[in-house]
């Protein structure tokens, strides 16, 4: 009996070792890797919730609250010195998350912190050739960039309530937007046409102090997907074809992957960035709910992470990070509509010299943090303490 009591003394001494182990984890990153971001301790969030914003929906005739209820997953760019943040709203007319009507606000900041916003949407369901995709439901999650002459793209989700599509438009100031469709509705005979997509970001790179969409062997290279991460083509910017495997079916570039933070989805974020060392891909993972979850995080968490892709060969995957930069930490990153934890990048912008991050916080406020490349800052910590 005596022996058997000191074996389970020291079989929970082991476990207990173990997990004080796993749970003070140091978060390094590697050299080819963002970070760590900083957040703004004294602004954040930088974006919430207006119930006094009235905009005259040109869809339903009515005038609507339209940022009432909640203001997230940002996109964002910059134009003629300043920072642009993009931001999803949703109004009140509905219930949970997709159940409302989203539209795209504008914001405004020289500082990228503090920002002034426009009282009304710059891009939102109307009586245009994007309707029949984009009503009741709306225009959700957008990623923007801008093309080495001036002119902006932003990629969105088109929700009719039926099948999210990922549509396309161009814009020279930010505000007026030419909306052209459903951005696979031509590839392959409309093959992927009716397929359920979402959450492009599209190859940039800094030159002469500028991010700006570039080529990859003469076509321009988007990464998108949910679940797992595909890619697509364009010589246009408007009409994509996805990337196929021998067989004609999306090739599968990364996936989720058990007993990590993107067990269950990886979802891409902010625009993928040409770096020295290949193309980061920012993207957001998220935590399965039970089985083959990462413990250390919440379940159905979403944490920010970083995948490194070929240089030379865009479609191939090299190496991505065990752990998350980025995780909901804060009060704001875990109350709201989405109270098991968000942090879903979708704008990164380079500016002064640092890199502006922003996010979405459970999916309800729009927050910020800054990765400085002279003095980097340490990652998010994994302690299961901050959970």
């Amino acid at each position: 009996m005596r022996k058997n009591w000191i074996s389970i003394r020291l079989a929970i001494l082991l476990l207990a070792s173990i997990n004080c182990y796993a749970q003070n984890v140091e978060n390094k990153l590697p050299k080819w890797a963002f970070g760590g971001f900083v957040r703004s301790e004294d602004i954040d969030p930088i974006i919430s919730p207006n119930k006094d914003s009235r905009f005259l929906d040109p869809v339903s005739k009515k005038e609507v609250a339209w940022e009432a209820n909640d203001t997230f997953n940002p996109a964002a760019t910059v134009k003629n010195g300043k920072i642009v943040v993009m931001y999803r709203a949703e109004d009140l007319y509905g219930t949970g998350i997709g159940f409302r009507t989203s539209r795209i606000g504008y914001a405004e900041s020289s500082d990228g912190i503090t920002y002034k916003r426009r009282p009304t949407p710059v891009l939102f369901p109307d009586n245009d050739i994007a309707k029949k995709y984009e009503w009741p439901g709306g225009c959700e999650d957008p990623r923007v960039a801008v093309t080495t002459t001036g002119t902006y793209v932003v990629f969105y989700t088109e929700w009719n309530r039926d099948v999210p599509r990922l549509g396309v438009a161009k814009s020279t100031d930010l505000i007026h937007w030419k909306k052209y469709g459903p951005i696979f509705r031509k590839a392959y005979n409309g093959k992927f046409f009716n397929i359920a997509s979402k959450s492009a970001s599209i190859l940039t790179q800094v030159v002469n102090g500028k991010q700006v969409i570039i080529k990859s062997k003469g076509k321009y290279w988007l990464y998108w997907g949910e679940h797992h991460v595909y890619a697509a083509t364009s010589t246009d910017l408007v009409n994509w074809n996805p990337v196929v495997d021998a067989n004609g079916e999306l090739k599968e570039l990364m996936s989720p992957r058990n007993g990590y933070f993107d067990s269950d989805l990886t979802e891409c974020g902010p625009p993928a960035l040409m770096t020295k060392n290949g193309i980061i891909l920012f993207y957001n993972g998220k935590n399965k709910a039970k089985e083959g979850r990462d413990e250390r995080f919440n379940a159905n968490s979403y944490c920010a992470g970083q995948a490194l892709f070929d240089s030379s060969d865009p479609s191939k995957f090299v190496t991505r990070l065990d752990l998350p930069f980025l995780r909901p930490m804060k009060p704001f990153e875990k109350s709201g509509q989405y109270v098991n934890g968000t942090v879903f990048i979708e704008g990164m912008v380079y500016f002064k010299k640092k890199w502006f991050l922003y996010y979405g916080c459970a999916d309800s406020r729009v927050a910020v943090a800054v990765y400085d490349p002279a003095n980097p800052a340490l990652p998010d910590p994994v302690s299961t303490a901050a959970n």
